[in-house]
């Protein structure tokens, strides 16, 4: 053999052993979604998209086959697709888990809307779902006090407090990454057991520290939460949270916090390189947008679009031409959980001013309680009559009814008094100054007859429990026909924004 053949043989020896050497660096990619509440593209198709988002996954792991994808809480509920009924059954999220099955998910923390769901629906969903899940500080609060569970092939798989993934190298050494999660309590349900969030991140942490080489966050709380965890547990690189809605990076001391915006409008995508000698951890993150010039993955569009069909069959029974643009907004319209149900609102004087509006105005005030309002998001832009019925996916009636002032004042006193519950009230042709509430600019007279319009729940004393037909001082109350506007408040809404 000559020289020069040996000396090629020597070299190529050399490079193959120099590939296979651990070049110290691996690096791996996560994906971050939280609060998505639909699976289609939203405000007229511009934004979000799951079929969009898994494009932008299958890049990703093209790019690096260490790539994850995760949802910060908050996806089976709410939806109009939810609250719709196929074969004498409520969907509640079941479009959802289909879509996310397809897309496979790595893993999802519960968001405080997963728990809007019976248990029964919850269970259904677990079991169908095929990722995996991290439950932090929320358990099953049955007889036993266990975890949440879902069944596989008949066997019950308890969902851990903690999540453990294996990432390998392409050297094949390999790197053990976790998280820890929390979620918040919020309308909490009896069927959960709400842990101390931090206590229990703190413990959760500290049990899983030595079995990992690094942990991350998966968080379901407020930013204000959020940061106290970052600085409760400092070694945390980054925490990807969710329940806020609009996009946020938050630097902490030793890392950072990240919060995309609702229904997927964007995405973070997180590129992660870490040290195996050193220890140390870089993260790049990038706030990607989800709009129409993302082609859409053919096999999770095609899914999306049979449960689309299935949407559009039903509302189109209710409404014709449900896709329609009905208004334009260069204002968002704030219909978030947060505000809904605390303060007064640009969407909450819109809905109630539609109640005023199909009774022709007269009428001298209008309440909805705002846990009506379920789409837990802002509309922008296009607006259709779709979108309306997102807002208000159960519908229901405009009733108009005689009270007395000392009632009505009760009645606004009370959802003042329920701020951050479903109980409270969005106004319209009532403000409070100082201690006084005024109707129609003139001070509340406790012993005058009032015309309120009210939506039929509120009505029913689910929220307020005085406020019934049972009342003595409700004189009389008005139930409009099946042909009038006021029979469905989302219709009351559509009719409202057509002539703005």
């Amino acid at each position: 053999m000559n020289s020069k053949k040996l000396a090629l043989m020597f070299c190529m020896f050399f490079l193959i052993i120099s590939c296979k050497k651990d070049n110290k660096i691996i690096s791996f990619t996560f994906l971050q979604l939280n609060d998505v509440y639909e699976i289609a593209p939203i405000q007229g198709g511009k934004f979000g998209g799951l079929a969009r988002v898994e494009s932008i996954h299958k890049t990703l792991l093209k790019e690096n086959k260490n790539t994850l994808l995760f949802m910060a809480g908050d996806f089976l509920n709410p939806s109009l697709i939810g609250s719709l009924k196929v074969n004498g059954e409520r969907i509640r999220g079941k479009q959802m888990i289909e879509v996310m099955n397809a897309m496979n998910f790595d893993l999802v923390a519960f968001g405080n809307h997963e728990f809007d769901l019976p248990y029964k629906d919850l269970q259904k969903r677990l079991n169908e779902s095929t990722f995996s899940w991290i439950a932090g500080n929320v358990s099953h609060n049955d007889s036993l006090k266990r975890p949440f569970h879902k069944k596989v092939n008949s066997q019950i798989e308890y969902i851990p407090e903690t999540y453990i993934k294996e990432l390998v190298d392409d050297d094949g050494t390999s790197i053990k990454v976790g998280f820890v999660s929390v979620c918040i309590q919020s309308n909490p349900k009896d069927y959960v057991v709400y842990d101390h969030m931090f206590k229990k991140v703190k413990a959760n942490y500290e049990a899983l520290k030595d079995s990992v080489d690094v942990v991350f966050g998966l968080t379901h709380v407020k930013i204000t939460n959020d940061k106290r965890i970052a600085k409760l547990l400092p070694e945390i690189p980054l925490i990807m949270g969710g329940h806020d809605h609009t996009n946020m990076r938050v630097e902490t001391k030793n890392g950072v916090i990240t919060k995309a915006d609702a229904n997927a409008k964007t995405a973070y995508i997180h590129r992660i390189f870490y040290d195996k000698e050193t220890k140390e951890i870089t993260v790049n993150s990038e706030l990607k947008e989800i709009n129409n010039t993302i082609k859409p993955d053919r096999k999770v569009d095609s899914i999306v679009n049979k449960w689309q069909s299935i949407l559009t069959t039903e509302i189109s029974k209710v409404i014709p031409k449900p896709n329609e643009v009905i208004y334009s907004s260069t204002i968002p319209l704030d219909g978030r959980d947060a505000p809904i149900r605390s303060e007064q609102t640009n969407l909450g004087e819109v809905i109630t001013e539609s109640m005023s509006f199909v009774f022709d105005n007269k009428v001298d005030c209008a309440l909805v309680n705002g846990g009506s309002i379920r789409i837990d998001d802002q509309l922008v832009g296009a607006i259709t009559a779709m979108d309306i019925f997102r807002v208000l996916p159960f519908g229901g009636a405009i009733v108009k009814a005689k009270i007395k002032g000392r009632l009505l004042k009760r009645v606004l006193d009370y959802g003042e008094l329920a701020s951050a519950t479903g109980a409270y009230l969005q106004r319209f042709n009532t403000n409070k100054v100082g201690d006084t509430w005024y109707i129609n600019n003139q001070k509340i007279n406790l012993n005058k007859t009032y015309i309120a319009a009210f939506s039929d729940y509120l009505l029913k004393g689910f929220d307020i429990p005085f406020l019934s037909p049972e009342n003595k001082e409700v004189y009389s109350v008005y139930h409009p026909k099946e042909d009038e506007k006021a029979y469905d408040i989302r219709k009351a809404v559509v009719s409202y924004l057509k002539t703005k």
